[in-house]
């Protein structure tokens, strides 16, 4: 009898006791407080926020509460609620952190996208460029990677000398749209060639492993040939061009062929491709606008299967 009064008294008392202990839930002791309290006040980024890729974090609902949405990047937000706002509450304010602290924030979860990239290392990282610098996580205006505008005028932004060469009349088609200048770099840095064209910098992607950018599209160029052209394999297609534009044709760094060719092979001797060649013979005559284009016989310059003076 005793054991069916007490159960019968739970029956009664448990109903009442219950919606108390729900009604005032405790907050987490990590103190996360979970994204729909941020979108009280911040209604204007939250109403966009589903088109951002990091929304993923709260639509597939299985991040942990440090990886999940507004806290996911800012950090624990109870303190910054109880005080009503100011970015001193806000354990990760981007505005007010260093750039070394804001790449480390971003690594937490985008090490495994970058981990080939070389971040830490990379010309960016080192002139004290941050992420925020040309990714706006909440006011894009572009629809791929967050940028904070359109790709070639982030760019610009900082690269203002490259943004003239750009405008040459020879140029790679970058403001046309036709290319972007992550084609040919990464901005977040990459490794240096293991084998050729070693003066390129690290900034430049590598193309095929060890290979330069440009034979990406100039793929004829790559080779191997029977006989290689010394100055491309070793010092790469800038030895010759500017790649980003030129006042010559073709992005030569020198207005007349003559001349640039003469820059290796300027000294006297039988013509062959480690000497010079004669400034005045019947064969080179280069005081003759007729001779004054080498590439009028020496069509293969960038290297050749047939003859090592890179003939027809």
């Amino acid at each position: 009898m005793a054991r069916a009064a007490a159960i019968s008294l739970m029956t009664i008392l448990l109903p009442a006791v219950l919606p108390i202990a729900c009604a005032q839930p405790l907050a987490p002791a990590s103190g996360y407080v979970g994204s729909d309290v941020c979108k009280t006040c911040h209604a204007d980024v939250w109403s966009n926020f589903y088109k951002n890729p990091h929304y993923k974090t709260i639509s597939m609902g299985k991040a942990v509460p440090e990886r999940t949405g507004c806290e996911g990047c800012h950090g624990p937000a109870q303190a910054h609620v109880e005080a009503r706002g100011g970015k001193a509450t806000i354990p990760h304010a981007f505005s007010l952190m260093q750039p070394k602290a804001v790449l480390e924030d971003c690594l937490t979860c985008h090490m495994a996208d970058l981990s080939k990239a070389n971040i830490q290392r990379s010309e960016h990282t080192l002139s004290g460029v941050a992420c925020t610098s040309c990714h706006s996580i909440h006011h894009s205006s572009t629809p791929k990677f967050l940028l904070a505008k359109k790709q070639n005028e982030t760019c610009y932004g900082c690269h203002a000398n490259i943004r003239a060469q750009f405008e040459m009349p020879s140029h790679h088609r970058v403001n046309e749209g036709f290319m972007q200048c992550t084609d040919c770099h990464n901005p977040h840095g990459s490794f240096a060639a293991t084998s050729g064209n070693s003066l390129h910098p690290t900034m430049v992607e590598r193309a095929f492993d060890t290979d330069p950018p440009c034979f990406k599209c100039h793929v004829d160029k790559r080779g191997p040939f029977v006989y290689e052209h010394p100055s491309v394999r070793v010092e790469g297609c800038q030895a010759c061009h500017n790649p980003h534009g030129s006042t010559n044709a073709k992005l030569l760094t020198r207005p007349v062929v003559f001349t640039l060719c003469l820059e290796c092979h300027n000294g006297g001797g039988t013509g062959t491709r480690n000497h010079g060649v004669d400034i005045q013979t019947a064969n080179h005559n280069l005081l003759d606008p007729r001779f004054q284009k080498c590439t009028t016989c020496h069509v293969k310059i960038h290297g050749s299967n047939a003859d090592q003076f890179f003939l027809r």
